[in-house]
């Protein structure tokens, strides 16, 4: 029983979570709608005529030219909201390395489009001459950024961000095997997201249709239900406002066809919200569509007259002595819901202090809608319901568009019913609304954290950490507060601290650290290929011991042993030579400029000091990384096994690539002497850094030994200047 219990609240979670990454979205759409519907309002020739403006605002004015923009700037946002529900789902979504998980769903939302676009292509729904065949129904085709692919709306971001975030939540950690280290921990996360999504996007070519079918069908129920439907719609819209689930319940109505489809300006457009703005849009548009706005409107009559009105009954209930204090308060708390649609303060209160008095008001809320429905009134919104998106779209598009004076007696009678029956239901269950008990501490309203806390739903704190390689770092490190940035190269965890002076060797050396470098604020702890999981295992822990407020640091922590980790068995090395990588004089690592180097923490090697900027391969194997977009090292593993790193010069990483060519890709196999990398030897002299070519050897616990030839000028792909 306890465990069905901990999967329905794991369930509850993730939808919860899913609801809470849909608000980001919807909250951009406030300023694209005032945008839409300012630029749309004052564009409009019957608009403008109406109020006189032609000499400011008609065409061919400065004025003019400024809506337009607005007005198109606002459309585009609108006609992107699958892309950008992709990006705002994957982010809400992934647990850590946010901006990795976008960035992967960014790009798997192109990936899933080109795939589904090109299935259209192979099976004959679009022609060779760009046209669709007679077969597609219209509508079933659409342009996505500039794609033709199938007409998903926002299920597509919806879908593409939920499979971004469960492959990075599941892989941005993932080690891979030394040879493909280059390749671990997040830089893996939109590898895997490209070839899921070609195989997301031939799955959706195959089953959207008969997802699409089924919508239709709900849709054409949910409309034929009339204004019951209507009425259920507002009542369920505010009774999972609770459970933070209403996004997740109003956003398929609104942006998909589960909310009705109409042909705007030519053009087929689904969802509710979608086909307001459309007709906003449209200078054509004589009436906005009311099947469209059944499905927003009915929040006006609420958010600014009925809950206003209980604000006021919740005053006038406050004992006199209290009433100056509360006054302020519900003042504030009614003012936000009248001019922003903001309810928070006021239905929260509802919940904490009697749930019979919000379920009441879900009631209402539902009749508002159908009242909304029944009288034909059509006002859109962005977001939320009050005084700034009634002027926008009711009150500019006119009474002919919007009918909004209709809803002006509604605002009267939802203003005096609110508060003679919540006055009525306070008065006679004698519930404690704010300034009404004489023992209460405080006179507040309450939030959903306090309706959650006192229902025993707050959520859970997540155990800590148990990650010693990280509490060590940490230590190491001076703590919580010596810690200003995290950020890795290809094999350095690099760290700006406050202090420098705190920063304790020892502690970092036990973490696992092949070697320390101080440049004043800034530390660099050499780990290896492996770092990119290593900083994110940090990032992690730091996160969590930040927002709890407290630093484990400052108890004492123990060594991490080694003597009872499972030894695995690598594959043997080989023997074989090492060429060359360049022309010039060869050099032994510890001559090296850089400590990381010298100090052979990574592993022995070779240096040669260039006479050319070309650098070969010094041996037949494979490319196992190329650092982009710096080109400055190159990984390779040896036909006999050993694993190699070719850094060029000192420092150059901060070139960019400038003055470096790449003749290689990942993956590529190459013989000894082939060309790796050009660059240029006077743009790196110039820029203060050695040109210097470091061949470093990773240590292998299977290489035996490995005799350098140093001291000689060595000729590139030619002369051997390693053997083991």
């Amino acid at each position: 029983m306890s465990n069905n219990k901990k999967k329905k609240g794991s369930v509850f979670a993730v939808i919860q979570q899913v609801g809470k990454s849909f608000f980001l979205p919807v909250s951009v759409l406030p300023i694209a709608g005032i945008l839409l519907g300012l630029g749309a309002s004052f564009t409009n020739a019957d608009t403008i005529a109406a109020y006189h403006l032609t000499g400011i605002m008609g065409e061919g004015t400065l004025l003019n030219g400024l809506l337009t923009i607005m007005s198109q700037v606002g459309n585009t946002i609108f006609g992107n909201l699958p892309l950008i529900f992709a990006l705002a789902v994957a982010l809400g979504m992934a647990k850590n390395e946010k901006a990795v998980a976008v960035l992967s769903a960014g790009i798997s939302f192109f990936v899933m489009n080109s795939t589904i676009n090109a299935m259209l292509k192979l099976t004959g729904k679009i022609l060779a001459d760009g046209t669709y065949a007679k077969s597609v129904l219209n509508g079933q085709i659409t342009s996505v950024c500039g794609i033709d692919s199938l007409q998903m709306g926002v299920f597509a971001g919806v879908l593409v961000g939920l499979v971004t975030a469960a492959l990075h939540n599941r892989f941005y950690k993932q080690e891979l095997p030394a040879a493909l280290a280059f390749f671990s921990g997040v830089r893996f996360v939109p590898i895997i997201c490209v070839f899921a999504h070609i195989g997301v996007g031939i799955i959706c070519y195959f089953i959207w249709p008969i997802i699409q079918s089924g919508i239709f069908a709900l849709g054409n129920l949910v409309m034929g239900t009339g204004y019951i439907g209507t009425a259920i719609f507002g009542f369920l819209e505010r009774a999972l406002i609770p459970f933070g689930l209403h996004h997740v319940f109003y956003i398929p109505f609104w942006q998909t066809s589960l909310g009705g489809t109409m042909e705007v300006a030519g053009k087929m457009v689904e969802g509710a919200q979608n086909i307001f703005f459309a007709q906003l849009a449209d200078p054509a548009t004589k009436h906005f569509s009311v099947e469209a706005c059944r499905f927003m409107t009915g929040k006006y009559p609420f958010m600014m007259a009925g809950l206003p009105g209980a604000a006021y009954a919740m005053y006038r209930c406050a004992k006199p002595e209290k009433r100056k204090l509360v006054g302020g308060l519900l003042f504030s708390a009614a003012l936000t819901s009248f001019l922003t649609g903001i309810t928070e303060p006021i239905e929260f209160t509802f919940l904490f202090i009697a749930p019979g008095l919000f379920i009441l008001h879900c009631g209402l809320a539902g009749l508002s809608f159908a009242i909304m429905h029944i009288l034909k009134i059509c006002i859109g919104t962005t977001f939320s319901c009050g005084l700034i998106d009634f002027m926008l779209y009711g009150v500019l598009q006119g009474q002919q568009r919007s009918n909004w004076l209709m809803i002006i007696p509604v605002f009267a009678l939802y203003a005096v019913l609110y508060y003679f029956v919540f006055k009525l239901v306070i008065e006679k269950f004698n519930l404690p609304t704010p300034g009404r008990d004489d023992n209460e501490e405080e006179v507040k309203l309450y939030t959903k954290a306090d309706f959650q806390a006192k229902q025993g739903n707050a959520a859970a704190d997540e155990d800590a950490p148990d990650d010693m390689q990280s509490l060590l770092i940490l230590k190491g490190l001076g703590g919580l507060k010596n810690i200003e940035d995290i950020d890795c190269c290809a094999t350095r965890l690099r760290i700006t601290v406050e202090d420098e002076n705190k920063v304790t060797d020892s502690y970092l050396k036990q973490s696992g650290s092949k070697g320390i470098i101080k440049k004043g604020n800034g530390i660099q702890v050499i780990y290896g290929p492996q770092v990119p999981i290593v900083k994110s295992n940090f990032e992690e822990f730091v996160q969590y011991y930040t927002t709890k407020g407290t630093d484990p640091s400052v108890e004492e922590v123990s060594p991490i042993e080694d003597s009872s980790a499972p030894v695995t068995k690598q594959k043997e090395i080989g023997h074989g030579k090492l060429l060359a990588v360049a022309d010039g004089n060869v050099l032994a690592m510890t001559e090296a400029k850089d400590k990381a180097f010298s100090s052979c923490a990574m592993g022995d090697g070779y240096i040669v000091k260039p006479t050319k900027g070309v650098v070969v391969a010094p041996a037949d194997g494979k490319i196992t990384a190329l650092i982009e977009p710096s080109l400055h090292a190159v990984g390779i593993e040896t036909k006999e096994g050993l694993n190699l790193l070719i850094h060029i010069g000192i420092d150059t990483v901060k070139l960019e690539g400038k003055g470096f060519k790449a003749f290689v890709e990942n993956g590529q196999e190459v013989k000894a002497g082939d060309k790796l990398v050009e660059f240029d030897i006077n743009i790196v002299k110039e820029a203060g850094y050695a040109p210097d070519i470091l061949v470093i050897v990773l240590e292998d616990e299977n290489l035996q030994k490995v005799d350098y030839k140093v001291g000689q000028n060595a000729d590139a792909g030619t002369t051997v200047v390693a053997e083991y």
